[in-house]
């Protein structure tokens, strides 16, 4: 039986928009390595969870902060 390796990072940002629309969101939702995001508005640290066995959390902050939005991996 294969194992399933679904590896959750979790992030700290300051993405305060629910815009489907925006580029970010179109990014992560058409990225081929994440097989889901989400991002927890309610929480005052807007955490973000990607789940990719293949992305490193370097990589993501990299993506995130790209489109302007500040982002650190939460231990």
């Amino acid at each position: 039986m294969e194992a399933n390796l679904n590896t959750i990072h979790v992030f700290k940002t300051n993405i305060k928009q629910r815009n489907p629309d925006c580029e970010m969101h179109k990014t992560l939702d058409n990225h081929s390595d994440i097989q889901q995001w989400s991002i927890d508005h309610e929480d005052v640290d807007c955490v973000l969870r990607v789940v990719s066995d293949v992305l490193k959390p370097d990589a993501i902050i990299d993506m995130i902060n790209e489109f302007g939005h500040e982002c650190q991996e939460l231990s």
